[in-house]
């Protein structure tokens, strides 16, 4: 069936605003290295209108690509044919359960409004991204999204309770029920968390709200070593347990970066600098002043605790502002990465000796959570243009093959998608991907749902 023909019989389906006249801001991925080509831009505005478009596509063979906030860097919802399927009309806030400390929400609901909704409920929801103004929840629980609370709060697979899926042959899946408990078999909205869109288009879900930071301190804290920020993690997550809410490392180089472009001085010299923040759902006088009696008295004195909401703000905005900040450097060969944090250190030394020297004139900029051992460990050649990408092969064998030695992962937040496929095998077994593939097979059979993501090509 082509386009045309595709066209014709989708417009029987769906309303007139439901086929945007325009798709040009859809089809472009956000590192503009992928674009949508050959295919039909829709924007379905009810669950009902979604399944009749994944019934056509099953009966008629078409492919689907489910798309969300197109905030992804893997190339992950671009469509190579066939229906690129757009959730941002499916946008409402469904239900807040104080009782349960529930919120439901349609998949096209964008981070931040789902935040904005908790809050004026007296509650939090904590998945906090850079990208929270524009990417959706359908998408964030896609690729299991992480964050700067995963080291409290866990990943989107720990605050997802209940999901609504449409699955390939158009039948709808819905446990939205606040069920804290339930042990009837498989708990299947796991297969879906992290799935990228392969097995089901998630349309709605059920999410885990928390208590209010009542108390909140923050510091800005300067080492030497990767070494003594470890042992600061390790040692302060003894001290204040669940009160350690971030824990976010910033090399030299990268703040350096970032306090060029946010125009804001750098908190203290040091060749590697740590933010690290405390909450309480109490209101506690005194956790300010025992965080800095912690820090003086364990030599952790080149430090800063923040002393008004301004200078706290100003922290996190050097720390967000990075990846803007590294533009004027050009193209970056980006790695997203995990580890065991015990491991960090020798990666970050013995990884970083072989790219200086297979390639003296690399920057390397080195950011990101080390209270859950995940790093943005992103590469810059001399050339500022996409021939950059000429060498990525190379460089990720470099790197990957040190991740791999500390017992890490390729994709720590922003999944697979198109860029990585190629790379699962090295990361996970043959066994593993033949039992993904199975998977792939019983709920998608014809291969149509984002079929050329995620699993390597056979």
């Amino acid at each position: 069936m082509n386009l045309n023909q595709i066209r014709e019989k989708i417009q029987i389906i769906l309303t007139e605003n439901e086929l945007p006249q325009d798709p040009t801001s859809f089809l472009l991925d956000q590192r503009k290295r992928y674009i949508s080509e050959n295919c039909l831009l829709v924007q379905p505005n009810s669950v009902e209108s979604v399944q009749k478009v994944v019934r056509f596509c099953a009966e008629n063979g078409v492919p689907i690509t489910p798309q969300g906030g197109n905030t992804g860097l893997v190339g992950g919802s671009v469509a190579k044919s066939g229906i690129l399927l757009n959730l941002s009309k499916l946008n409402k806030i469904r239900a807040i359960n104080l009782a349960d400390n529930t919120i439901t929400v349609d998949a096209g609901c964008v981070l931040q409004n789902v935040q904005a909704a908790a809050q004026e409920a007296g509650r939090f929801f904590p998945l906090s991204l850079a990208s929270e103004g524009s990417c959706q929840i359908g998408g964030n629980i896609a690729c299991n999204a992480g964050g700067l609370n995963v080291l409290r709060y866990g990943t989107m697979r720990d605050l997802v309770v209940g999901l609504e899926v449409v699955l390939p042959n158009g039948e709808l899946i819905s446990h939205l029920q606040p069920l804290h408990k339930n042990t009837t078999g498989y708990e299947l909205k796991h297969v879906f968390i992290g799935s990228e869109g392969t097995l089901g288009i998630i349309t709605g879900a059920t999410l885990k709200l928390f208590a209010p930071a009542q108390t909140t301190e923050t510091a800005w804290v300067g080492v030497e070593s990767i070494h003594d920020a470890v042992n600061l993690l390790t040692s302060i997550k003894n001290q204040f347990a669940e009160r350690l809410c971030s824990f976010e490392l910033m090399s030299r180089f990268a703040l350096q970066l970032s306090s060029n472009f946010s125009k804001i001085n750098q908190p203290v010299d040091s060749d590697w600098h740590l933010l690290l923040e405390l909450t309480d759902s109490l209101k506690r006088e005194d956790l300010g002043h025992l965080l800095a009696e912690y820090l003086y008295q364990n030599g952790y004195e080149n430090s800063v605790l923040a002393q008004s909401e301004q200078e706290r703000q100003n922290f996190w905005t050097l720390r967000e502002n990075i990846s803007a900040s590294q533009r004027d450097l050009g193209v970056s060969i980006k790695h997203d990465i995990a580890m065991p944090i015990i491991q960090v250190a020798d990666f970050l030394e013995n990884c970083g000796s072989e790219l200086q020297l297979e390639y003296p004139e690399m920057r390397i900029v080195v950011f990101g959570h080390l209270g859950d051992g995940s790093l943005h460990y992103n590469t810059f050649l001399p050339v500022k243009d996409n021939r950059a990408y000429e060498q990525e092969g190379a460089i990720n064998q470099i790197v990957y093959r040190h991740i791999l030695a500390q017992n890490g992962t390729i994709a720590a937040e922003h999944a697979i998608g198109s860029l990585k496929k190629h790379w699962l095998a090295q990361v996970r077994t043959a066994d593993e991907i033949l039992l993904m593939r199975a998977i792939k097979s019983q709920l998608d059979p014809n291969n149509l749902f984002n079929a050329d993501k995620l699993l390597p090509s056979v």
